[in-house]
């Protein structure tokens, strides 16, 4: 869903504003045909009679709409400069989690690919088990965790990293609550991310600030 910035009838800039925000302000009048917009990432102003998106609340107004209303609520735009704020340091926690993670992630494959232990000295201490059976079970458990086993946990490792790294991307803009805070409970859990000492308090961290009052309602999807 796109995010746009807007010049009101106060000659003040507003936003970003989500899709819905945008056709309710068009709807109260405080917007018009002639109202400058700019879409997210675009550099580029553009009259809303230019957005194609917007034209059938455009449609509704009169043909010759008089000057846009004045905002009555710009201390959003501070509501949402204070959560940007709260959720930058532990966004970027999150990401040095994240690049831990995928760094520890993808030695864990090399080796496991390239460098597989000798298993001879295993064997070697197994051999003083005494028993056939024990023995041929631990065998085919440690050929599993440096074989297959390690390599389909290793790329495990590396898909959590890339879910913790995009889901704080969104937590730092500000969008997706949803992904945003699935990505902090990632990083807590241990058994999905070697990087666990770190990740348990950034993502507790992340959790609080995305806890805090006026964090959540500034999120747009």
């Amino acid at each position: 869903m796109a995010n746009y910035k807007v010049i009101g009838g106060d000659l003040k800039q507003y936003g970003p504003v989500s899709t819905e925000e945008l056709r309710k302000w068009i709807a109260e009048g405080r917007l018009n045909a002639q109202s400058l917009v700019q879409e997210y990432g675009d550099i580029e102003w553009k009259q809303l009679s230019q957005i194609s998106e917007f034209a059938d609340e455009l449609a509704g107004q009169p043909a010759t709409p008089g000057t846009p209303q004045p905002f009555s609520a710009p201390e959003k735009d501070g509501e949402r400069d204070a959560a940007l704020q709260r959720v930058k340091g532990p966004a970027i926690a999150l990401k040095v989690t994240a690049i831990l993670n995928a760094v520890l992630a993808v030695w864990g494959l090399v080796k496991t690919m390239f460098f597989r232990p000798n298993l001879d000295q295993f064997n070697a201490a197994l051999q003083q088990i005494g028993d056939p059976q024990a023995q041929q079970m631990v065998q085919q458990w440690l050929h599993l965790a440096y074989g297959p086993v390690g390599m389909i946990n290793s790329v495990f490792e590396l898909v959590m990293s890339l879910l913790i790294y995009l889901g704080a991307t969104k937590m730092q803009s500000l969008r997706s609550y949803e992904f945003a805070y699935t990505a902090a409970i990632l990083a807590m859990v241990p058994c999905l991310t070697p990087c666990c000492v770190i990740g348990l308090p950034f993502g507790i961290w992340a959790v609080v600030a995305l806890g805090k009052s006026g964090v959540k309602s500034q999120f747009h999807r």
